[in-house]
């Protein structure tokens, strides 16, 4: 059975994870990064919630703004590096609201290079990481790359 993922709605998630959180640096504001934060663990948690996807698939992709490209690939792997990456977002705001600055926005640093590391180079660190798991056979981690 072939697996496919939209390349499209990936990026256009990436897109405003970067952007959003970049403005949380610039702006100073914790509760624009836990946004953030809620928004990629919710919808790691429960897909149809992604709210920066629904964006693409209800607005961008219907206005033509952002065409489709669909390939073979496993889901799982994206899902995981979006989850991590929610929970890497949710400890940044933890150090944060206790007052340690320079861990927390170093933190949302990190997701914010990953992200851009996935958008702009197309070397997704969260896959790499779900497909060495599973060459370990560590539960869970069930999904093989697709050749």
């Amino acid at each position: 059975m072939d697996r496919k993922v939209d390349e499209s709605a990936l990026k256009v998630n990436q897109a405003f994870i970067i952007g959003l959180l970049l403005l949380a640096f610039v702006l100073d504001s914790v509760w624009l990064a836990a946004f953030v934060g809620v928004v990629m663990l919710l919808g790691t948690a429960v897909p149809g919630l992604s709210l920066f996807k629904r964006i693409y698939q209800h607005v961008l992709k219907p206005a033509g703004l952002v065409k489709p490209q669909v390939i073979t690939d496993n889901p799982e792997p994206h899902r995981f590096a979006q989850g991590f990456g929610g929970v890497v977002v949710a400890l940044a705001v933890i150090a944060l609201l206790a007052g340690q600055s320079v861990v927390g926005w170093a933190l949302v640093g990190l997701v914010i290079v990953l992200a851009a590391l996935n958008l702009f180079v197309g070397f997704c660190a969260g896959c790499f990481v779900y497909y060495q798991l599973n060459r370990l056979g560590v539960p869970g981690f069930a999904r093989s790359p697709i050749r």
